[in-house]
């Protein structure tokens, strides 16, 4: 009977309780009675302030998830003894923050952001974690509460504050950098949304390596030029800045000629797409890709079992040539056969380039360089798309349409730059 009168909200047996009722349960020994019972939201505040002191864990832990538990049990909750009811709480009061408006009444408002701040100070780490991140893109959250979690010695506490929170100032940041020298500090700044010119200097000058490189890859943050000068001096001997700094956007031409002296010959090929290069820029960065396919192209050491199925799909290739045979048709087929050795030995015939450069396009990613090569291989614009898509692997954003469905869209100059460049 009993559990029947406290059925869970939803229930098939639920109903309302009386007050006399909702007391009497609250009373009696089962404690899965009082635990239904506190998991509640129909019930009077003073039956879930009673069973916030319950001896049961479990009813506790109930209370502190329950919605409509009054904020002064919270209040008494957030110092339980049982680690699982605070995290509950904290769960719960995180959650509420970011949605505490003005129209809440200001005693509310005070008790919710006191029993927030007894949490953000508990001494389980998990606690403030739960609180970090439930309020890291709050923008009502007390300023002290978010300064404390930040400054938090605990990475899993601070890491969300530090990277989220635009309640934390640039004098904040910089003041953070400048006593906490660690790398997963550093790095959370590095991933804020625009990051300020003087915190990219101050985490730029810590000289630390996976948090410059955070900081690279982050397009928002505004990296001074002077500052990525020496991002760049000092980049050819740490290979994890190369790719951020190939990717950084809205780079100098000056900056793209250094770059392009220390990286490798596929993020050459990311300088080539993402950028306009000016002539002498181009010059330079040619320059810097024959020098790295020559490097590259010396280190390819093909097994003797590719060499075997290389010589059978050549001599195919060679026989279709002398044929006549070897066609858009004959290429879009291969393709879609997935016969790769083929193809490339099939353009290889059609384009007079050797095997290593024409290899090379296929696996450059770049939409461009493939259509240069099917374009000198006198294959149709149908034919290059098939190329990219199904052969190449080049990313949807890098692919080169027709113009008007059928045209290449690149002009014979452009073509014939871009097949150079990547060929050597």
């Amino acid at each position: 009977m009993l559990r029947r009168l406290a059925g869970r909200r939803g229930g098939e047996d639920a109903r309302s309780l009386t007050y006399a009722e909702a007391k009497k349960l609250a009373r009696v020994e089962d404690p899965g009675d009082r635990i239904e019972l506190a998991g509640r939201t129909d019930i009077r505040p003073e039956i879930l302030y009673f069973l916030a002191e319950d001896e049961s864990p479990d009813v506790r832990r109930e209370i502190a998830r329950n919605s409509e538990t009054p904020r002064q049990a919270d209040k008494l909750l957030a110092t339980d003894v049982d680690d699982e009811v605070r995290c509950e709480l904290a769960q719960k009061i995180g959650r509420l923050i970011p949605g505490l408006s003005e129209k809440e009444s200001s005693k509310l408002q005070d008790l919710t952001f006191e029993v927030l701040r007894i949490l953000a100070e508990d001494q389980l780490p998990r606690v403030r974690q739960i609180i970090a991140e439930e309020i890291r893109t709050a923008t009502n959250a007390p300023p002290d509460i978010v300064q404390r979690l930040a400054e938090d010695l605990e990475l899993i506490v601070s890491a969300p504050i530090l990277e989220y929170s635009i309640l934390l100032t640039d004098q904040d940041l910089l003041e953070i950098i400048a006593s906490r020298m660690d790398t997963g500090v550093l790095a959370a700044i590095s991933r804020r949304h625009n990051v300020s010119e003087s915190v990219c200097d101050a985490i730029v000058a810590a000289r630390d390596e996976p948090s410059v490189a955070a900081l690279l890859a982050n397009p928002s943050a505004q990296i001074r030029e002077e500052t990525l000068d020496s991002v760049i001096e000092g980049a050819p001997s740490v290979e994890k800045w190369h790719e951020p700094l190939a990717n950084r956007p809205s780079l100098s031409q000056r900056a793209l000629q250094r770059i392009a002296g220390f990286v490798t010959s596929a993020l050459l090929n990311v300088l080539v797409e993402r950028n306009e290069l000016d002539a002498e820029t181009k010059q330079v960065v040619k320059a810097a890709v024959k020098k790295r396919i020559k490097e590259e192209d010396a280190k390819r050491q093909p097994t003797v079992e590719d060499a075997e199925h290389d010589r059978e799909d050549a001599l195919r290739a060679k026989k279709l040539h002398a044929e006549g045979k070897l066609d858009d048709a004959a290429v879009s087929k291969a393709v879609k056969a997935g016969q790769r050795a083929f193809v490339e030995h099939a353009l290889v015939h059609k384009t007079k380039l050797p095997l290593v450069s024409v290899r090379r396009v296929l696996e450059s990613k770049s939409g461009k360089a493939v259509t240069a090569l099917a374009w000198h291989a006198d294959l149709s614009m149908r034919t290059a798309l098939t190329l990219q898509k199904e052969l190449a692997q080049v990313p949807p954003h890098a692919i080169l349409n027709a113009r008007g469905g059928v045209d290449y869209p690149l002009s014979q100059d452009e073509l014939s730059w871009y097949l150079d460049f990547f060929t050597g």
